[in-house]
């Protein structure tokens, strides 16, 4: 079970292409100037069976899947169980945004197995002093976009750039 703030199907802002965005409820790093605060609060989501979600995402053949919210990583066994139903019923690629690093990530055996089913992760915490309105798929500065597989691969970060959107 997952508690879900809200699914949006076809939206073109949390990455390439069209997408799912699946936005968690809860969150504990509470960045100031986050754009939605409401998302902090575990209990302002609705709970959701990984097969209720799978429903709404393969209604669209076409639309990838983004993890949002809130933060994804702070329900990890949910969405872990959800990132391993995409992958064996679809070739669906799969973001997610946390406020946590990956480096952080990397050390916490929950979170790690999640991470391990995303192809690109915008990480670390909104900061609200290097806010940056021309940067695609995230708020500040800080924030990275991440090649997941190839930095697991390499053993560090390898940051994702995408040719086609120009986004790195």
């Amino acid at each position: 079970m997952l508690s879900v703030l809200n699914i949006i199907e076809d939206t073109m802002v949390d990455g390439p292409g069209f997408r799912t965005s699946i936005y968690a409820a809860g969150c504990v790093n509470q960045c100031k100037g986050c754009h939605n605060p409401q998302s902090w609060d575990i209990n302002n989501g609705r709970m959701m069976t990984t097969e209720q979600i799978m429903k709404i995402i393969m209604q669209d053949p076409f639309a990838n899947v983004s993890f949002s919210g809130g933060d994804p990583m702070y329900q990890a066994e949910g969405f872990t169980e959800l990132a391993q139903a995409i992958r064996s019923q679809s070739s669906k690629t799969i973001w997610c945004w946390t406020g946590y690093t990956f480096e952080m990530l990397v050390r916490m055996p929950k979170q790690r197995k999640l991470l391990e089913l995303i192809d690109v992760l915008v990480d670390g915490p909104y900061v609200e002093s290097q806010r940056d309105t021309d940067l695609l798929f995230r708020g500040s500065r800080n924030q990275r976009l991440i090649d997941v597989p190839k930095s697991l691969k390499a053993g560090k970060v390898v940051l994702y750039y995408d040719p086609m959107t120009m986004v790195s």
